[in-house]
């Protein structure tokens, strides 16, 4: 493959991660799972000054229900993502600029959720609001980043074309397989 392709396929430090298991254990239904495990962790703070009687029960019994439900809603987001992206066979978009704002999301949703669990703040809009930007980037970014690229490297590994039915293979690129060296030859000739 191209350099632009292989940089495509590489993508950044959380789907390397991820992509060193199997690709079984990576599938974009666990990687859901586990970020929905991961923000799960981050509500025991909030469950835990939010119950004035502190029994500890039933704070595991909240904090267990919701974590199967965000569990769930993450996994069932991966499977959408899957199944859109062998639908639409779009290539893996690049986040690199949109890190930085996706970044801050969880913690202003996780503050949202605080101060009205630990407050009673805001209402039920309020709330709801905050567990949307809590939730959101995760299934964003497996939605449009990891389950494309994890779909081509699926099928390079089954040994199929992993460009099958795309009209586009990468983005900012005109041609299937554009190549540096092949632009500059084409400058070249232009100039001749």
């Amino acid at each position: 493959m191209d350099h632009e392709h292989e940089h495509m396929l590489r993508g950044g430090t959380v789907s390397n991660f991820f992509l060193r298991e199997s690709l079984t254990l990576s599938h974009p239904v666990f990687v859901g799972g586990c970020y929905g495990l991961m923000i799960s962790v981050a509500l025991l703070l909030p469950l835990y000054y939010g119950d004035s009687q502190n029994n500890f029960v039933e704070l595991a019994r909240d904090w267990g229900l919701q974590s199967l439900v965000i569990v769930s809603i993450t996994s069932i987001l991966g499977a959408f993502s899957i199944l859109s992206s062998t639908l639409i066979k779009r290539p893996p978009a690049r986040l690199q600029d949109w890190k930085k704002i996706l970044f801050v999301f969880p913690f202003i949703g996780l503050s949202i959720v605080s101060i009205s669990t630990i407050h009673g703040f805001g209402g039920e809009f309020f709330l709801e609001f905050g567990w949307f930007l809590y939730i959101l980037p995760g299934p964003l970014w497996v939605h449009l980043s990891y389950a494309p690229r994890w779909r081509i490297i699926e099928r390079i590994d089954r040994g199929l074309d992993p460009f099958e039915g795309m009209g586009k293979t990468i983005y900012g690129s005109n041609s299937r397989f554009s190549n540096p060296e092949d632009r500059e030859l084409d400058e070249v000739v232009e100039i001749i």
